[in-house]
């Protein structure tokens, strides 16, 4: 198993943007921690993506905002600590350097729209579904895309464990990523997308929007499949911090992760 805790492509622009949507994040699940255990299901049954709702098949029993917006309201929601902290981290290791690739507005956009083809993705997987999937990992897929596509060859810092043992190595995108989505990909193939659980398909769907929505949205000077960095697959001497830890785990709330 592994995890990864950060990467070596420096800035070159502040990710305003990203830090935002690092911050929104927060707040809204700050905001939802604060609400009695009743008051925070109302929360995710209003603002949740409803794939029944969207398409119909399902009449919700409350009022509820117009059920495209939940596309969006669905997107700053999450389930518990760990999902929060899961993809927030993903977010801000990845995030950073599409924003600088694509531009501060056009990577708003494409995160944005990347979100919207993982909630179709998932919805379109369990049409008649009346459980909420909340969470911005569809989102994020998406900029894992972006990455994979951008990057494939810078490293990536990974939290390596094997039973007792444990490092931090190097390891080029193209692995971690690769391995990652084809996580998604088996995972998706032992659930039913519309039972409570992970939205894999919401991964999935993201991630695919990502790497093709890229070519549209970068800058005309970035180029894509940029040349290999140094010290791939190096064992990493530096200390081990875990300030950028980032992976989707499962948690008690019922509705699936996006």
């Amino acid at each position: 198993m592994f995890l990864p805790i950060g990467d070596d492509n420096p800035h070159t622009t502040f990710p305003i943007v990203n830090y935002t949507l690092l911050g929104l994040c927060v707040m809204v699940f700050l905001w939802q921690f604060s609400l009695s255990d009743f008051e925070g299901e109302a929360a995710v049954i209003m603002f949740g993506l409803i794939p029944g709702d969207l398409f119909g098949t399902v009449k919700s029993q409350i009022e509820r905002p117009p059920d495209v917006l939940t596309i969006f309201t669905s997107m700053f929601l999450h389930g518990g600590w760990m999902h929060l902290l899961g993809n927030m981290g993903y977010l801000w290791i990845f995030g950073d350097n599409i924003e600088a690739s694509l531009g501060h507005v056009r990577y708003l956009m494409f995160y944005l729209l990347c979100g919207v083809v993982a909630a179709m993705a998932h919805a379109l997987a369990a049409p008649g579904s009346d459980i909420p999937m909340i969470g911005a990992s569809g989102a994020i897929s998406g900029v894992l895309g972006a990455y994979l596509v951008l990057h494939p060859r810078a490293n990536i810092r990974v939290f390596v464990w094997i039973i007792i043992y444990f490092s931090v190595w190097n390891l080029p995108a193209f692995i971690v990523l690769g391995f990652w989505f084809g996580g998604q990909l088996l995972s998706s193939m032992n659930v039913d997308p519309g039972e409570p659980g992970i939205a894999f398909m919401a991964h999935i769907g993201g991630f695919v929007a990502g790497a093709v929505l890229v070519f549209f949205f970068k800058k005309r000077d970035v180029k894509a499949f940029e040349l290999a960095h140094s010290r791939a697959f190096a064992l990493d001497k530096r200390p081990i911090r875990m300030r950028r830890s980032g992976s989707v785990p499962r948690s008690g709330t019922r509705g699936p992760w996006g």
